[in-house]
């Protein structure tokens, strides 16, 4: 019996009780190519630059009936070359970036538990960092109202580094607990999406264990989306408040807004600008922390490509204001060019009278389509530095500082199967 039988099989013996119900499997190899020369961080002089091939490997599970949603996605991330070829053990070997249930409890009413991928809005404080090969995962429940026009999430997590008899401190690199709603309401042209989130980390005191506590901050906030025919117009605007995990005092804020207009059928047209507060003289002080943090969002697609800011880096510093231009153009329907501008500047006081100037980044991307299922990407960008970024990261080794990548993807569907409803 070949494996696809064997599949149609087992799925009819569930269809026996479901009026409808679907199986998918599908797949996902993403290699990529990077030069890095100044990414991240200004590049130091007597090093030499990165290059490598990494690669993401994913198979997805998917099975859906009326009141049941099982979702399944095994990984496998890794850099060509970390293991040798007679592996015994790969350094980091299968990994689930999702498993989870979604299921009806009443009418409209869904509760979706497991290890899942949190996004919300544009991602800009729960995404899911797709550029990053492993991705973000969260092991969380929602519960879930979903209406034609209306939305409530309530969510929920609690993390522990495995099953203990006594204690309860946190020692992976992850918050201890946290806790939101988020509340969206739809018209014809608009959109307004409420969130409050409670984010509890660890504090581990290495001398006293007994003083390990898990300190809160909350985030509150709306994002806001208008449409006008060829014209969109989106705008975040968050408060941060409460204690930070060395227990300071927290008032912080992120305002931004974003424009978007389709001149023709191939081109589109960005402008925009961010302001995320920072503490003056990048630290804080006198247990006042005036920097904001973008905690779970997906960083990666707002301060520019080369990740100089809040990608594992710049917390807690001067914060950040940052002014952009966006264009894309498809050149037909399987080619496309994109170009963004960023000028950086710092939201608080750097040092002495140094500049809040922190550069300038443009970013190039273009993407081909081969075929229904590969697409090919490259990228180069280039990171022109400053007075005030020089300072804020402690190298002034003048260097050029630049990074270029070329990634494909192939995402086939391997099977598909569907009961329809009777």
């Amino acid at each position: 019996m070949t494996f696809s039988r064997i599949l149609i099989t087992l799925f009819s013996v569930f269809a026996i009780s479901n009026a409808y119900s679907q199986f998918i499997i599908d797949a996902e190899l993403r290699p990529r190519f990077e030069y890095r020369h100044g990414y991240k961080t200004l590049f130091p002089d007597n090093a030499d630059a990165a290059s490598f091939v990494s690669q993401r490997t994913r198979l997805n599970f998917s099975y859906k009936t009326e009141k049941l949603h099982f979702y399944l996605s095994p990984q496998d991330v890794r850099v060509w070359g970390d293991v040798p070829q007679l592996n015994v053990a790969d350094n980091n070997g299968i990994s689930l970036h999702q498993a989870w249930a979604e299921f009806l409890l009443i009418p409209h009413v869904n509760l979706k538990l497991g290890r899942q991928e949190i996004v919300y809005d544009d991602h800009r404080i729960f995404g899911n960092v797709g550029w990053a090969q492993q991705g973000r995962s969260h092991d969380a429940a929602i519960a879930k109202f979903n209406s034609e026009n209306l939305k409530l999430h309530l969510g929920a997590a609690y993390n522990q580094d495995g099953e203990a008899l006594t204690g309860n401190t946190l020692y992976t690199k992850t918050y201890k607990n946290l806790h939101y709603v988020w509340l969206q309401q739809k018209w014809q042209q608009h959109a307004v999406s409420f969130l409050f989130l409670n984010n509890g980390l660890q504090f581990i005191d290495e001398l006293d264990e007994t003083n390990n506590k898990t300190r809160y901050s909350q985030t509150t906030g709306v994002h806001l989306v208008t449409q006008f025919k060829n014209f969109k117009l989106a705008s975040n605007l968050y408060y941060q408040f409460g204690k930070d995990v060395a227990n300071n005092d927290l008032s912080a804020y992120l305002l931004s807004i974003d424009a978007n207009y389709k001149a023709t059928t191939n081109l589109n047209l960005g402008l925009g600008g961010e302001i995320q507060s920072g503490n003056d003289f990048g630290a804080p002080l006198n247990g006042k922390n005036n920097a904001f943090t973008p905690l779970y969002g997906t960083n990666h697609k707002f301060n520019g490509f080369m990740d100089y800011f809040y990608v594992g880096n710049h917390l807690n510093n001067v914060g950040l204001v940052n002014f952009y231009g966006k264009t894309k153009y498809n050149i037909n329907k399987k080619v496309n060019l994109n170009l963004a501008l960023h000028q950086f500047y710092a939201a608080a006081e750097i040092e002495g009278e140094t500049s809040k100037n922190l550069g300038f980044e443009t970013d190039f991307v273009t993407s081909v389509k081969l075929n229904q299922f590969v697409n090919l990407q490259a990228g180069y960008s280039q990171f022109f530095a400053s007075a005030g970024i020089e300072a804020v990261k402690n190298n002034f080794d003048k260097n050029t500082n630049n990074w270029g990548w070329l990634m494909i993807t192939i995402d086939p569907v391997l099977f598909t199967w569907e009961q329809p409803k009777l």
